[in-house]
């Protein structure tokens, strides 16, 4: 196997990769999501420890949806990059 042909696996095997995390990632903020919901409910009719939850769950959400977009854009990143070493192989590939 080639060089370029072993980088393109291990290229695709980045982003299957890349994609399960992110798909857990989305479920885990989802969760918070709902999380969040409550404790600015609960934050309203509440106390200063209820405000306090309110403020750290909100952090937490913030903290996964810039988690899911940078795992967006490097999945994009290493999904250009998988597209550039096809069209490397596919133009080396001998005319028949």
């Amino acid at each position: 196997m080639r060089r370029l042909e072993r980088k393109l696996f291990a290229l695709t095997d980045e982003i299957a990769g890349l994609h399960e995390t992110l798909r857990q990632v989305e479920a885990e903020l989802q969760v918070l999501e709902h999380l969040q919901d409550d404790a600015v409910r609960d934050a309203a009719v509440g106390g200063p420890i209820d405000r306090e939850d309110a403020r750290d769950t909100t952090r937490d959400v913030e903290r996964f949806r810039r988690l899911v977009d940078d795992l967006r854009i490097r999945i994009a990143r290493l999904e250009a990059n998988r597209t550039d070493l096809l069209t490397r192989l596919d133009s080396k590939r001998p005319d028949i």
